[in-house]
């Protein structure tokens, strides 16, 4: 049996000080209000899409088909699925690439979040300083 869980699995990806892409994995509540405006659909992949590209906003993409391996500045490589939410915040610099490793196409949900709001993205670790 499976266990219920209050969290969803996520990786976040985020501009390090350089203006380089970085991620980390971590999660989010479930139940929890955010602050979106609205959302769109897509399974339309431009040939821009697949080389380095900052988010164009901060956004949530919910992954419904298709497994996609992304790719930040220093060439580590995560990947996303269905059940795994990416939180896109890499909107300066050369940010990321990434392309379909599992599926014709990649079939997603593109959430912006409304300025200033909270994320809730908790990460994996915190590292001490």
């Amino acid at each position: 049996m499976s266990e219920i869980s209050d969290f969803i699995s996520a990786v976040r990806l985020f501009n390090n000080s350089d203006g380089t892409s970085a991620f980390k994995t971590g999660k989010l509540p479930i139940l929890k209000p955010m602050n979106t405006s609205t959302f769109w659909i897509s399974n339309k992949t431009e040939d821009w899409e697949k080389t380095e590209h900052p988010a164009p906003r901060r956004q949530y993409v919910v992954t419904l088909d298709g497994i996609i391996r992304f790719k930040v500045s220093d060439g580590s490589t995560f990947l996303i699925k269905p059940g795994i939410i990416l939180l896109a915040e890499d909107i300066e610099g050369k940010g990321h690439s990434w392309e379909i490793i599992e599926g014709e196409k990649w079939v997603r949900l593109y959430i912006p979040i409304t300025d200033d709001a909270e994320s809730f993205f908790i990460p994996d670790s915190v590292e001490v300083i």
